[in-house]
């Protein structure tokens, strides 16, 4: 009788943890909702850079970024991250089209009055994770991509 007991209760305290991580899980949903959504692209020789940042709470962003580098296959991917400042920094998130191999890099984008620049920096790897090497400063003046504000399509 205990026995049974004992695993009447270890199931409703089963229930009653899966229905707070539901309310926990619908919160979060409900807080991701961006406060505004900004599309930019930036176009170099053949390249083009699409990119729609969502920002959200807490000087966090969200978005999607593809880069059609002529080439190399379409990386079409997201990013996660937030804003400092001035400055974007984010992972960029994509699986590379050719050997189906997921990548996620950093990305470092400066605000520079209507127009952003996508940052160049020395980017080393530690236990799998790509980040910029705090050492080296990121460049913002001598890039390639700089991108302006475009409608975002519906």
């Amino acid at each position: 009788m205990k026995k049974i007991s004992l695993l009447c209760l270890s199931f409703a305290c089963a229930g009653l943890i899966s229905c707070k991580n539901e309310e926990k899980q619908k919160e979060k949903l409900e807080e991701e909702k961006p406060i505004s959504v900004v599309c930019y692209q930036a176009l170099y020789e053949n390249d083009t850079i699409n990119l729609t940042i969502n920002t959200l709470k807490d000087d966090k962003i969200s978005g999607k970024m593809i880069m059609k580098v002529e080439g190399n296959p379409t990386n079409d991917g997201e990013i996660k991250g937030e804003i400092k400042g001035d400055t974007l920094y984010a992972d960029y998130s994509f699986v590379n089209e050719k050997n189906k191999q997921i990548f996620k890099n950093p990305i470092a984008i400066l605000k520079k009055g209507d127009t952003l620049a996508l940052g160049n920096g020395k980017i080393e790897v530690y236990l799998g994770k790509s980040y910029f090497d705090k050492k080296t400063p990121i460049d913002y003046d001598n890039v390639k991509y700089k991108f302006t504000k475009f409608d975002c399509e519906k």
